[in-house]
């Protein structure tokens, strides 16, 4: 081979090296190499996903009636996380989550509330809208949100069989509310917050 065909094919040889490496990531999709007629495994990089909730576990008995549905500020997603972090501290699990929030939503909004005078529920305050003269705590306790949100999962732990009632009548065995049938309404956005939460 005289010299200048040997130059040119070892510049094809480089370039085609060359190209190989620079274009690495956009190599690894297209179809696997193949050498003297074997396969040659080629890097992938898979991205890791979260591991998913059982949606099953959120809503095992369906939701009932009309659902209803806010758009959540940054506090209220804040308060979502705390209450989620507050029930998992507790040992309990996604669906213990879902009735939190469902009934946090119904009560409060998802809003740490404090004396809304006038307005105000008698002596109700916080997220779940406990009351210090009910001995849910003091007012500083019953705003902490994690503090309001372990009072509730212990009283609903204390609910024989919540596990296995509907939502609304779990929270209200807690809740004793005036109005019992609304914790239903928020169900499936609850299991929707716990969905996106729970492993964030």
């Amino acid at each position: 081979m005289n010299t200048i065909m040997r130059k040119s094919v070892l510049g094809v040889a480089g370039l085609a090296f060359a190209g190989g490496v620079f274009a690495g990531p956009a190599a690894a999709h297209a179809a696997p190499a193949v050498e003297s007629g074997k396969p040659v495994a080629v890097a992938v990089a898979v991205r890791a996903e979260k591991p998913g909730v059982d949606r099953a576990k959120l809503v095992p008995h369906g939701v009932q009636g009309v659902q209803s549905r806010i758009d959540l500020s940054d506090e209220q997603v804040a308060n979502t996380k705390a209450i989620i972090a507050a029930t998992k501290k507790a040992g309990m699990d996604e669906r213990a989550a879902v009735v939190s929030i469902a009934t946090a939503l119904q009560e409060s909004k998802l809003e740490n509330l404090g004396h809304l005078g006038d307005r105000n529920d008698h002596d109700s305050q916080g997220l779940f809208q406990q009351r210090p003269s009910s001995g849910w705590g003091t007012v500083e306790q019953i705003t902490d949100p994690e503090y309001s949100t372990t009072a509730f999962l212990k009283g609903l732990k204390q609910v024989d069989g919540w596990q296995d009632m509907p939502l609304t009548e779990a929270a209200q065995t807690v809740q004793v509310s005036a109005y019992p049938d609304h914790y239903a309404q928020w169900e499936q956005q609850a299991a929707d917050l716990v969905a996106e939460h729970w492993n964030s």
